[in-house]
C-alpha cells in the first residue's frame, strides 16, 4: 500500500465498511511503526462522529501496534463534560481507548473545568499540544504523524464550518467557536496550519450519504473547508467505501485505488 501519494490527493476504495476498517488498521499501523522508530512515539489526531468506530473495528484487536507510544488529541472536541454523549472523548474511549494500552497521560481532552469556558478551554489546549511538540525547539506548528478527519454534509471538518471566520485563522493552533451551526454550539477545533503541518492526513468516510459531498469535494472546484485540508509536505489520504465513492470520477483522480 502506497503511503507516499504519487498525486496530490491518494484515494482508497473498499466494497463496504468492513474492508475499510481492515485497510485503515494496516495504513494507521504502519504509520505508527515508522513514527515509533524515527522518534520513539506516534503523534495522532482523532475526530468524532462515525471515525473512532471505523477506526477501532480492527485496530483494537491488533497487537503489533505499540499503544503504549501512542500520544493522542482531538482534531475537535464539544465543550460538554468528558462523560457527556456529545463527547469526541468519550466516544473514542469507547470504541478504542477502553481496548488498548494508551498511558491516560498521553490521552490529551479539553480540560472538564473549562467547557464553559470555550476560549480559555482552546488556550488551554493549546498549552497542551506545546507540552508535546515545543519541548525543544520553539516550533512554528505542531506537526503530527497522522491526523485523522471525517467530513460533514456541508463540507466542514473539525470544527471549520463554510463561511465561518475560522476559515481564516492561519496563527492559532487551536481555536474556539461559540456559534457552530450543529449543535453543541461551543466548540474547540484545531486549525488549518496544524491540519496542513501534519506528515499524514486521512479522510475517512463511507455510506451512499456521502457521494454528492465526496463527488462535489473530490472532483469539483471550491473552496469548502475540507478542501481546504492540503499538507505542505505530508501526504493526503482518502479512506472511502464503494458507497461513498460512486460519483467520483476516477478521470478527474487517477489515485482511485482498490485495496
Amino acid at each position: 500500500m502506497p503511503l507516499h501519494a504519487a498525486t496530490p490527493t491518494q484515494i482508497y476504495t473498499f466494497p463496504d465498511v468492513a474492508a475499510l476498517s481492515q485497510g485503515l488498521d494496516t495504513y494507521v499501523a504502519k504509520l505508527s511503526k515508522e513514527a515509533i522508530e524515527r522518534h520513539g512515539k506516534f503523534t495522532v489526531a482523532i475526530s468524532g462522529g462515525s471515525l473512532p468506530k471505523q477506526l477501532s473495528a480492527v485496530l483494537k484487536h491488533n497487537t503489533s501496534v505499540d499503544f503504549s507510544k501512542w500520544i493522542v488529541y482531538f482534531a475537535d472536541e464539544r465543550c460538554v463534560p468528558l462523560d457527556h454523549e456529545d463527547s469526541n472523548y468519550l466516544l473514542s474511549k469507547k470504541e478504542l481507548f477502553d481496548h488498548v494500552n494508551i498511558p491516560e497521560e498521553n490521552i490529551h481532552t479539553i480540560d472538564p473545568d473549562l467547557v464553559n469556558d470555550p476560549e480559555e478551554a482552546a488556550e488551554d489546549y493549546i498549552s497542551q499540544l506545546a507540552k508535546t511538540f515545543a519541548t525543544k525547539d520553539s516550533v512554528r506548528f505542531p506537526v503530527f504523524d497522522l491526523i485523522l478527519l471525517g467530513v460533514g454534509p456541508d463540507g466542514h471538518t473539525c470544527s471549520l464550518f463554510p463561511g465561518h471566520p475560522l476559515l481564516e485563522d492561519h496563527t492559532n493552533w487551536c481555536a474556539h467557536i461559540t456559534d457552530s451551526p450543529k449543535p453543541p454550539s461551543s466548540r474547540i477545533t484545531l486549525t488549518f496550519p496544524v491540519l496542513n503541518h501534519a506528515h499524514h492526513v486521512a479522510f475517512v468516510a463511507a455510506g451512499a450519504g456521502k457521494q454528492d459531498m465526496l463527488h462535489l469535494l473530490l472532483d469539483g472546484p471550491g473552496h469548502l473547508p475540507a478542501q481546504m485540508v492540503k499538507p505542505v509536505t505530508g501526504t493526503l489520504s482518502w479512506f472511502v467505501d464503494d458507497a461513498a465513492a460512486a460519483k467520483i470520477t476516477s478521470a478527474t483522480h487517477k489515485g482511485l485505488e482498490r485495496l
